[in-house]
């Protein structure tokens, strides 16, 4: 069976895979986010008459060549599945992305990476290179490839503002998708830094920061890789063709950027009717991710786990813990988010209609991950709503909490640096955090143990800002019902 490229994409699918249009769009990220997120909105929209030019892709690391020669192999082609529920019913659905026109390892070709600089008709640089790829990192310019991705960016810009005499019309929009806060924002300081650091002119950099923009954005999708072996040869034996970067996606996807409507004219992703928006804000997109969908798989990733439970979809259909994660959204998180309303329960609706997903396992042990820090930002705000109003302790909210001190009694695995908790079974559970935090923690607990119990342990636990930025042992009935809870559980076991 061939592979697929542009021939055999119209043989066997009647797809006219002839990428047509200038260079519009430098990719810096050859993964399959990117691919089954920025590349495939922009086919989508090139589909419908929106978009009008190509992409040129290349890998932000070294050890991307593999995966780029790939996908230059197969002429930038790839295959995106999507597949999920959507209004409750499942769907799967087959698209050929045509959108890319060339990918290249720019470590072996570095000159024909510069050279994209002086396209006349650039326009954006999109990138996703995890949130340490977007960190400025110092470093010496030298005459060859640049590793880091924000140094890349400067040395193209640089090129750009030489090769059109600094036009303030050639200059480039730039559209991180790293999930890092003010993404836009981190990537431009770290662009002027590498200017400063160089020596590069003033006027370089004035035109860097007047006429290039770099916008913040959120992007949200679930984006599942390459499928099972089995599943995958099923789907090329039916399609006629083999495709090494086949990538399947849920359905769902957003993408908020913080620019004006009119972008879209250049883009056309909202008007192909995609889950694109234009905001001057990016903070309610971001609230209600965090404090819903995140909020939610925090609260159910350390009670899964004490549980003997391994997934999120698993956790919806345990017979108590299913309703008791709904009723902590709806009864609780929403209530307390500012304008809280009809949108936020329909976006709560959709995050619970994609942690059902039958074809995406997800699991509690790689969501538990950092659950100390991540219960600061996630569900730490909404239980603060309640304290500062001098409310009942929410049931639910003070559950999740009990089952992150619950999970965080922990003791050395003897790894070296690693702890472990207990499931209520007896079960080890490898706990993944802070070391620091961890070791904080594990003192509160052992201490308690030796004549405070579990109640002195909490409280313990809730006092220490050094955990939570703050003093929660002084939110009357907090500590009490938190403990309350861990004991019912222990009793539970015993019984």
């Amino acid at each position: 069976m061939r592979a697929l490229n542009r021939e055999t994409a119209n043989e066997a699918a009647g797809v006219d895979a002839q990428p047509d249009g200038p260079v519009k769009v430098l990719q810096i990220g050859e993964g399959n986010f990117l691919r089954a997120f920025v590349d495939w909105m922009l086919h989508v929209s090139r589909s419908k008459g929106g978009f009008n030019g190509t992409v040129a892709v290349v890998q932000p690391r070294p050890t991307g060549r593999a995966k780029i020669e790939q996908l230059a192999a197969q002429d930038g082609l790839f295959t995106v599945v999507t597949r999920g529920l959507e209004g409750g019913k499942p769907v799967e659905r087959r698209e050929i992305v045509t959108v890319i026109g060339q990918a290249f390892d720019p470590y072996a070709e570095w000159e024909r990476f510069i050279a994209l600089a002086r396209e006349p008709e650039l326009r954006f640089i999109v990138s996703n290179t995890t949130e340490a790829g977007l960190r400025y990192e110092p470093g010496p310019l030298g005459d060859g490839p640049i590793p880091s991705f924000p140094g890349k960016a400067a040395r193209l810009l640089y090129e750009r503002w030489r090769a059109f005499s600094g036009d303030p019309r050639r200059g480039l929009i730039l559209l991180p998708c790293e999930l890092t806060e003010r993404n836009g924002d981190v990537l431009r300081d770290a662009v002027l830094r590498h200017a400063a650091d160089w020596g590069w002119p003033e006027a370089f950099r004035e035109w860097v920061a007047q006429h290039n923009r770099f916008l913040n954005t959120l992007v949200d999708r679930i984006v599942t890789g390459y499928p099972e072996a089995e599943q995958a040869e099923s789907w090329f034996a039916a399609w006629g063709y083999r495709d090494a970067m086949l990538t399947t996606a849920e359905p769902y996807h957003l993408w908020a950027i913080e620019g004006e409507p009119e972008l879209d004219d250049e883009l056309g992703l909202r008007k192909a009717g995609l889950n694109v928006h234009y905001t001057d804000d990016l903070a309610a997109f971001r609230e209600r991710k965090v404090r819903i969908l995140n909020g939610a798989h925090t609260w159910m990733a350390a009670i899964g786990l004490l549980h003997g439970i391994g997934t999120v979809r698993e956790v919806l259909e345990h017979p108590a813990l299913g309703p008791a994660v709904r009723e902590a959204v709806y009864g609780e998180i929403v209530p307390a988010m500012a304008d809280a309303d009809g949108a936020l329960r329909a976006y709560a609706d959709s995050v619970f209609e994609r942690f059902a997903n039958p074809y995406i396992r997800h699991r509690l042990s790689d969501i538990a991950m950092n659950s100390l820090s991540k219960f600061r930002v996630r569900l730490l705000p909404s239980l603060v709503w309640y304290a500062e109003r001098g409310g009942r302790i929410p049931p639910r909210l003070a559950e999740g909490l009990a089952g992150l001190l619950r999970c965080c009694r922990v003791q050395p695995d003897g790894s070296g640096g690693g702890y472990a908790s207990q499931a209520l079974d007896g079960t080890t559970i490898p706990v993944r955090d802070d070391a620091g935090l961890l070791a904080i923690a594990a003192d509160h607990w052992r201490v308690a143990e030796q004549g405070e119990g579990i109640s002195g342990a909490v409280r313990r636990l809730l006092a220490d800002e050094r955990l939570w930025g703050c003093d929660m042992s002084r939110w009357p009935g907090l500590a009490e019902t938190a403990s309350a809870i861990i004991e019912n559980w222990e009793r539970g076991v015993k019984s």
